[in-house]
């Protein structure tokens, strides 16, 4: 093979997941990132407390609700929202050094952020995660005994309405069973490395190499 065929990164993806709380998405966002190499994820910055076992960093970057309003006015989000009265946020610098670098890049975000970044990177990719009823939903939620009832309700409430936006996102996925869930989002992923725009700087040393 041509070694010019192999010297030329191709740029990473934007890959934005959302889903309703309670739809598994945590559990395949952590799967999907164990089978798909060259994945990375995007830690937000949020203004919540860390939880046990949460370390600065890895889960989130937790910051002073000041400091976290000093990036917005920097602009040093590509999105960010107020999420049951904390505040998230993704940071452009690091989404962008993980597109340079040819890794893609995956966004755990809800419809908010979604719709801010479809406004600034509409090439980025976008996945919606579906429960497979209302009642296995409400069923998850409340096997996790982690939520008081009144939290509950207040998700389920949440959930009815972010189910609205699903015709907003590039693809839907249901999650049934989570194995097949997982290979479903890997697909997605490794599709999307071989769009033309993914594929761009490589094509054009390659015609290059051709005399184009």
């Amino acid at each position: 093979m041509n070694k010019a065929q192999t010297s030329t990164k191709h740029r990473g993806s934007v890959i934005v997941i959302s889903a309703p709380s309670g739809a598994g998405k945590s559990t395949l966002v952590k799967r999907l990132l164990a089978s798909a190499p060259g994945l990375t994820f995007s830690v937000s910055y949020t203004t919540r407390p860390p939880r046990s076992g949460e370390k600065n960093g890895r889960e989130y970057f937790f910051v002073a609700p000041g400091c976290f309003k000093r990036m917005v006015a920097g602009g040093k989000f590509l999105e960010w929202a107020d999420v049951f009265g904390n505040l998230y946020g993704t940071s452009w610098k690091q989404v962008r050094a993980a597109q340079e670098s040819g890794r893609d890049v995956l966004l755990d975000i809800d419809v908010q952020g979604h719709r801010q970044i479809r406004r600034r990177l509409p090439e980025a990719v976008s996945i919606f995660v579906l429960p497979p009823s209302f009642q296995e939903l409400e069923q998850r939620l409340r096997q996790r005994h982690s939520d008081a009832p009144e939290v509950i309700e207040r998700r389920l409430k949440t959930a009815r309405q972010e189910i609205r936006h699903w015709p907003e996102y590039d693809y839907l996925v249901v999650n049934d069973r989570v194995s097949v869930a997982t290979q479903t989002l890997r697909a997605v992923v490794l599709t999307a490395r071989f769009r033309r725009d993914n594929q761009r700087a490589k094509a054009q040393e390659i015609c290059r190499d051709f005399g184009g």
